[in-house]
């Protein structure tokens, strides 16, 4: 892919999307970010992984730090580790912190990027790329992620979202929920602030005025 293509997507924008669509815009529109303990945690699993590397074990072929595009879709990014069988089948192995109990929300936003990868791979190698892994540092062990029709037009509709959203160049209001307590840009969004009052309203006419 050209390096002067402008509207490429970042991979990592995808997550950051499916998890919340304000913090995609702050990183990927307004181009802030800070770091909090769990990124802490996070850019310490990756430390290895984000090293370019290719290793050879039991005739399997294993990059990391994999240079991944796909031009169809205009994405690009990286994966954090390739494993290639002898046959040069792609395996694409995404790494994060924690152990494999998390929040069904962030596993389907890991699963997303997984997939987003494994997509980038096929245009890469015309190989089909069926499964991936992603594997969690804290209980070292992998969790397979099958990509299948569902993720795979998820994948599309993701990108195409956060496309609309950077070319908009818009950031959409904060919501004040759950996700907000573990993201690092808390303290930059506001969301307690900036929320959108209007639930708060209706439940103070409804207080007052129950009729209303």
């Amino acid at each position: 892919m050209s390096d002067d293509r402008t509207d490429s997507i970042a991979l990592s924008a995808l997550q950051h999307w499916a998890y919340c669509p304000r913090q995609c815009a702050l990183i990927h529109v307004e181009q802030v970010f800070a770091d909090n303990l769990y990124t802490q945690r996070g850019n310490a699993v990756h430390e290895r992984v984000d090293t370019p590397e290719v290793e050879t074990r039991a005739g399997y072929r294993i990059e990391r730090a994999l240079p991944l595009w796909s031009e169809r879709l205009g994405l690009i990014g990286k994966a954090d580790v390739v494993e290639f069988t002898p046959d040069g089948q792609p395996f694409p192995v995404e790494y994060k912190h924690g152990s494999r109990r998390k929040s069904a929300r962030i596993a389907a936003c890991d699963d997303l990027q997984l997939a987003a990868q494994a997509l980038c791979l096929e245009e890469m190698t015309g190989r089909a790329v069926p499964e991936g892994a992603l594997y969690y540092a804290s209980s070292k062990r992998r969790r397979i992620v099958q990509i299948g029709p569902a993720l795979r037009a998820e994948v599309e509709a993701a990108t195409a979202a956060v496309r609309a959203l950077v070319a908009e160049g818009r950031v959409p209001p904060a919501v004040d929920d759950e996700r907000c307590r573990a993201c690092s840009l808390i303290d930059l969004c506001q969301p307690g602030a900036l929320a959108d009052p209007a639930p708060l309203h209706a439940l103070r006419a409804h207080l007052f005025d129950p009729d209303a």
